[in-house]
């Protein structure tokens, strides 16, 4: 069960994707969330504290599973990048609704609250890389360094943009449900490809 704060973190998250920040009331979340209006003032003291919490919670969350993994001495770098990455895939498709938030605050760039915990996320994740890259070069798993940017730029920028095209390739090929369950599946093994070729773990296989 959620707490009243996640519920109605949730159901703003819905609400901001469908009208956008300026188009959604706090009428409207707490409808949707089904509780007092004045519990939104309660939680969070306005509907832009709300708005930034939503990205804390959403961002915060993504780091904290990717630590675990990380921590998991069962696994080994290579392993652990994919499962990192396959995470991202499955959150991407999951979350859609916070992630055409994301994306349009990206694009707009108005808050410095938001804008922080961007850079967070993103900069996290670059931690992540580089230690499972180093790890992965001093063990000899991976013989190639490329650069941090561009590992990050392909695990992030490819499933985000093949998911959030996703509905105009469905429509192109005339794509059932089939379809899109077989394309989010090579999704994952595109960039598995790609990093192997950048990582150099598949000439040593």
């Amino acid at each position: 069960m959620i707490s009243k704060e996640e519920n109605l973190l949730r159901s703003a998250e819905i609400l901001f994707a469908e009208k956008g920040f300026s188009g959604t009331s706090t009428r409207e979340i707490a409808k949707a969330a089904n509780v007092n209006i004045s519990m939104i003032s309660y939680y969070f003291g306005s509907k832009e504290k709300l708005y930034e919490k939503l990205f804390e919670f959403r961002i915060n969350e993504s780091l904290s599973f990717s630590k675990d993994i990380i921590s998991n001495d069962k696994l080994d770098e290579w392993e652990k990048m994919v499962v990192v990455m396959d995470r991202y895939a499955d959150r991407v498709k999951n979350l859609k609704p916070f992630y055409l938030i994301l994306q349009r605050e990206q694009l707009a760039n108005r808050n410095p609250v938001i804008n922080e915990f961007l850079k967070k996320s993103k900069k996290g994740f670059l931690a992540i890389y580089s230690e499972l890259i180093q790890k992965g070069l001093d063990r000899e798993i991976f013989t190639k360094n490329p650069r941090l940017e561009f590992v990050h730029s392909t695990v992030s920028g490819t499933i985000f943009t093949a998911l959030n095209t996703l509905p105009t390739y469905k429509e192109f090929f005339e794509g059932d449900e089939d379809y899109e369950m077989q394309y989010f599946e090579e999704i994952k093994i595109h960039v598995q490809t790609i990093l192997k070729h950048l990582l150099g773990y598949e000439i040593q296989q």
